[in-house]
């Protein structure tokens, strides 16, 4: 029995990033065998058990043949016999099949190493094109290390495309590749690589993003906001007749609520927002109310953040910031007291609009 640490544990650490989590695959043994060293069984579909004591992750070596479409469409191969370099070579990029023994030497049989060090993103084999997730993977893998593509895995790529491979995507799995694509330094590099190799139209053709999209996406990796800004970047250029498009792609990737809600906000509000300059008392407590930004202001914070960040500039700036006061002086009305005074409950309503756009008046500038 012998055991190796492999994947992203090897890679990090020769690249100098801090190691968080470290897998290992275990040749020559049998789960039999593992149970008796005291590792606890804890894989569905194929060996895997959990250490003793570190509670790392220990998977038999094993193969994998296709046996359908789409990304499980597999039989799971895990016996003794199974080489380390057989199990390294059903992973998907070179950077990924390296291995280290439990003394430090690294285990290198695709040239995992050199291409690290050449930052190309390259298919280990021909099995890559039997997992269309591998296509996501490669995007994402570009936004997080900023790497070039191999020619040949493109190619490849563009091939599995044609043959219809991503259309059986699961729908959440398209979502989880996405938003963690979205959260990379590089969230532009995903959709580039997804563009080049045909996939883009096919999985998100309705926020297919254009040069000043990715160019926003690229602004706001810098200052780290969260994927439901990055994703209600995606949705500003839609605009108010996008929503449709925004919300059939919502539910079909089963979009989590906090992103689908900013991102159907953004396409909503999107042209008053580019207004909000220019914009009257009344005209900017008009957005605030569609914005739902006296119960919602911390969405409506990241909203603005969307709309700066989409189309930086100084009349945007200003505008953003006539509704940060407008906001601010609106949240000083007395409410309570407006409801106390107020004859009939139509009343409030009104006194409590007019005391609001007064306010704002006042601070808007």
């Amino acid at each position: 029995m012998q055991a190796y640490i492999v994947g992203g544990a090897v890679r990090d650490e020769l690249l100098g990033l801090p190691v968080v989590d470290r897998d290992w695959v275990v040749v020559g043994a049998t789960p039999e065998e593992m149970t008796a060293a005291g590792f606890r069984p804890v894989g569905r579909d194929f060996p895997v058990f959990l250490h003793p004591e570190t509670h790392e992750e220990y998977a038999l070596a094993r193969t994998e043949r296709k046996s359908g479409r789409g990304y499980k469409g597999f039989t799971v191969y895990s016996a003794p016999d199974v080489t380390l370099e057989q199990d390294l070579a059903r992973r998907d990029v070179t950077i990924n099949a390296m291995a280290k023994d439990e003394a430090g030497r690294l285990i290198d049989p695709f040239g995992g190493a050199r291409d690290l060090r050449e930052g190309v993103l390259r298919h280990v084999g021909e099995a890559f094109a039997e997992d269309p997730v591998r296509i996501l993977r490669v995007a994402r893998f570009a936004a997080r290390f900023a790497f070039g593509i191999a020619e040949e895995t493109l190619a490849l790529m563009r091939r599995m495309v044609g043959a219809g491979e991503v259309e059986h995507l699961v729908a959440e799995r398209v979502w989880q590749e996405l938003a963690r694509g979205l959260a990379e330094p590089h969230p532009e590099r995903m959709f580039e690589v997804l563009e080049r190799c045909g996939a883009l139209q096919r999985l998100l053709s309705e926020i297919a993003p254009d040069a000043a999209t990715l160019a926003a996406l690229e602004r706001v990796a810098r200052y780290r906001y969260s994927v439901t800004v990055r994703f209600a970047l995606l949705a500003w250029p839609l605009g108010a007749e996008g929503e449709p498009r925004l919300r059939a792609l919502c539910d079909r990737l089963r979009v989590p609520g906090d992103a689908r809600e900013l991102a159907l906000l953004a396409c909503h509000l999107a042209e008053a927002l580019r207004g909000a300059a220019a914009a009257s008392p009344g005209g900017l407590l008009e957005i605030l109310k569609r914005a739902d930004a006296f119960r919602r202001a911390d969405r409506f914070t990241q909203l603005l953040a969307v709309a700066r960040f989409a189309e930086p500039g100084a009349a945007m700036e200003r505008g953003a910031a006539r509704l940060e006061r407008a906001l601010a002086a609106a949240g000083t009305v007395d409410a309570g007291a407006i409801a106390r005074e107020a004859q009939a409950p139509a009343e409030i309503a009104a006194r409590l609009e007019r005391a609001r756009e007064q306010a704002i008046a006042a601070a808007a500038g």
